[in-house]
């Protein structure tokens, strides 16, 4: 894998410019990667940061230019991006770094694409973005039935059935079809995009104590537990339906590759609890590989320069190294 991890800017009034710059200047020419992006505004960022900024006319730039500077491949916004101040007169531009950024991993100018957070109101006020986020429009752009939403960090990686819907319409959305794709995509996703020989998955039950006997619900032996049997009659080697309350201690974690959870909170609690700052998010199902940092656009904070670039970092290296095991596989 010779080809640089392209990096779009996200929202412009966001974080996204600063941790951009940051992250360049922990890894420089280590992780080789670019930035799609509006080039005179991270020159202002990179003035206030003292960091540098390089022009570069096409993506095979970025690894001369690395050492020198952020290597940042020109895409003009139409207005000035006043950090905390989201501006719907950007929004198209945003967009069209999403896109852009996709087609140069299809066409092998990039290896893989990391994302910066964006703020789907800008968008759908400022251009009618008809998607609930990244991951769907993604999604839509790469053509997949189903994408798949994962949480990663060293210690731990969970997928939510479920993502944002409320808790109450859980069980409702909750069907033997949606669980067994989840599962599908993330055992194939385990072996292409983790180099995973023979993936173990364990699920987690609905209700309290996995329901204990129906006791406490029916989800368990009704809707999950046959999708599991069935998965594992075909080779699959998956745990569960388990408590969720008993998952995540060091000693569970260590019998499993991933966690599949039910809803939005049973996932990402252990992980923002076990690795706040280490977590990527990773959407699995793709034709390309796509990684972004697991926080928002921080307009609280923007242009204050205190926010940490922990999190792309590590969604930096997490889309160089599933590349790299998607070109080896």
């Amino acid at each position: 894998m010779t080809a640089p991890v392209a990096l779009t800017l996200g929202d412009p009034s966001g974080i996204g410019g600063e941790i951009v710059l940051r992250a360049w200047a922990d890894l420089r020419g280590r992780l080789p990667f670019f930035l799609i992006g509006d080039v005179a505004l991270m020159r202002e960022t990179g003035a206030r940061l003292a960091l540098p900024v390089r022009e570069i006319a096409a993506p095979g730039d970025a690894v001369a230019a690395m050492p020198d500077g952020l290597p940042v491949l020109s895409h003009p916004l139409p207005a000035p991006a006043l950090p905390g101040q989201p501006d719907p007169a950007n929004a198209a531009a945003v967009i069209a770094i999403i896109a852009r950024g996709v087609e140069l991993v299809r066409d092998g100018q990039a290896s893989a694409l990391c994302t910066n957070p964006i703020h789907k109101k800008a968008l759908k006020d400022g251009a009618g973005f008809a998607f609930p986020g990244h991951t769907e429009y993604l999604a839509h752009l790469s053509g997949a039935a189903l994408p798949v939403m994962m949480l990663a960090a060293p210690a731990l990686r969970v997928v939510p059935v479920t993502i944002h819907i409320p808790v109450a319409d859980v069980p409702g959305a909750l069907t033997p079809d949606l669980l067994e794709a989840t599962l599908r995509v993330t055992e194939a996703g385990l072996r292409t995009d983790f180099g995973i020989a023979t993936p173990r998955i364990a699920v987690a039950g609905l209700n309290p104590h996995a329901g204990e006997g129906g006791a406490m619900g029916h989800e368990e032996a009704t809707v999950i537990a046959p999708v599991l049997d069935r998965l594992r009659a075909e080779g699959m080697t998956i745990a569960g339906p388990l408590p969720a309350d008993t998952m995540f201690h060091p000693a569970a974690r260590a019998r499993y590759d991933v966690a599949v959870c039910m809803y939005h909170d049973q996932a990402l609690i252990p992980i923002k609890t076990v690795d706040f700052d280490g977590g990527v998010n990773v959407t699995l199902g793709l034709d390309f590989v796509r990684t972004s940092p697991d926080h928002g656009t921080a307009y609280d904070i923007a242009g204050k320069g205190v926010a940490s670039a922990s999190s792309l970092i590590a969604a930096l290296g997490m889309a160089r190294d599933m590349a790299a095991a998607r070109a080896r596989a």
